[in-house]
């Protein structure tokens, strides 16, 4: 699949999702909020992690694929409310991942892996305290 392929694939499940919260979508979907979600949230990481424990390829294909529609069902949700969009939990953890790894998109350098594990846990511990001294 080509990089484009994925990204049409991608556009039409948020579509499906949209579609399926829509007044005229399914009523069981429509009557889901964030917290009648976190039990099928739960449910289906178990089933990736069994998943992942078995080694099955088909499987672990089908339960990602789930765990991605309740991700992107919850940011409908949120997105419905007006707390949030999925364009904005997408640039966040872009913007998180980019920032944890200066030593691939910057100019810092790790010699082992050790290094890597502080590096990541010292900008863990400086974004808590942005984040503490911010509210």
């Amino acid at each position: 699949m080509t990089p484009q392929n994925s990204v049409d694939s991608f556009k039409q499940l948020i579509e499906i999702v949209a579609r399926l919260r829509a007044p005229d979508g399914c009523p069981w979907d429509r009557k889901q909020t964030p917290e009648t979600f976190k039990g099928y949230l739960l449910e289906e990481t178990h089933e990736l992690l069994e998943a992942l424990e078995g080694d099955n390829r088909e499987h672990i294909r089908e339960e990602l694929g789930d765990l991605l529609f309740q991700v992107l069902f919850l940011c409908q949700l949120y997105s419905e409310e007006g707390s949030f969009t999925l364009d904005e939990v997408i640039d966040g953890i872009k913007s998180k991942m980019i920032r944890r790894h200066p030593h691939v998109f910057g100019d810092a350098k790790v010699e082992s892996e050790a290094d890597l594990r502080r590096q990541w846990l010292a900008i863990k511990a400086d974004e808590k305290k942005s984040r503490t001294l911010g509210s």
